[in-house]
């Protein structure tokens, strides 16, 4: 299917591994070009010779988006080298705190709001100019944990659900000016995140790896019905098409990528 947005430009925040990479991937080949960034621009730079694509076609700025004046510096880059955008996708997050909620003090509950929930809104606030010149897209990375949060991760379940509401409210705010909002919510993905969870279980349990995906998906996670973890190019698919202009009439929608992980309707 032919997506109908080549020759548009695209933001992609945690562009350098997982999802967010993925979804680089998927919009180059359907002739976006892409600005991509992260916190480490040695990484982000990797990627993009591993790519292989013209230069001209994917730039990388390094940014922490817990801070306002390296997003807005991605912003002044992206304007002066490549020019305004039509499409954010913010897929850039941590796990951040853990633990039962008497356990997780303040400081691990403000960081974890300031990645995952704050971090979309400055690049938000730094973008949505160029995302209202009549033909905008946003795309904001959830999670299951939205919608059915897990006692020992609240911190990011509230997080997330954070970001479903004001995907919710941007989506009534600027419709009428073409611009889209929607997100998107994986559960239990194949990337680096996942991976440094399951390798902590592991040495906790005295398994492999494997084993402690098998443990957890049977303990932790038994609504998933596909039984396995995600691949990160299955959410960029849909990601990319929520980005184009098949998607021209879903609007503040939330597209779960699960495999059947969350139990209710």
């Amino acid at each position: 299917m032919d997506l109908d947005i080549a020759g548009r430009t695209a933001l992609v925040t945690g562009a350098d591994s997982g999802i967010g990479r993925a979804t680089v991937a998927a919009l180059l080949a359907e002739g976006v070009t892409v600005v991509a960034t992260a916190p480490e621009q040695d990484s982000l730079d990797a990627m993009v010779a591993e790519t292989g694509v013209a230069t001209h076609r994917l730039r990388a700025f390094a940014a922490d988006v817990t801070s306002t004046e390296q997003v807005l510096a991605v912003r002044d880059s992206t304007h002066r080298e490549v020019g305004p955008v039509d499409i954010v996708v913010h897929a850039a997050g941590i796990t951040g705190a853990q633990g039962l909620f008497h356990e997780v003090d303040e400081a691990g509950w403000q960081h974890t709001l300031d990645v995952n929930l704050m971090g979309a809104v400055r690049v938000l606030q730094a973008f949505l100019p160029d995302l209202r010149r009549g033909w905008g897209r946003v795309v904001l990375l959830t999670s299951e944990d939205a919608v059915q949060p897990y006692d020992d991760e609240l911190p990011y379940c509230a997080a997330k659900a954070g970001l479903l509401a004001l995907a919710k409210g941007l989506s009534r705010s600027y419709a009428t000016e073409g611009l889209l909002v929607n997100t998107v919510a994986p559960a239990f993905i194949a990337t680096p995140m996942t991976d440094r969870m399951m390798s902590a279980r592991a040495e906790e349990l005295g398994s492999t790896r494997e084993e402690a995906i098998a443990s957890f998906l049977a303990e932790e996670r038994p609504f998933l019905a596909l039984a396995r973890r995600g691949r990160a190019e299955e959410v960029a698919a849909v990601i990319t098409f929520l980005c184009s202009q098949r998607a021209s009439f879903v609007n503040g929608a939330s597209y779960r990528v699960d495999g059947g992980s969350v139990a209710t309707i």
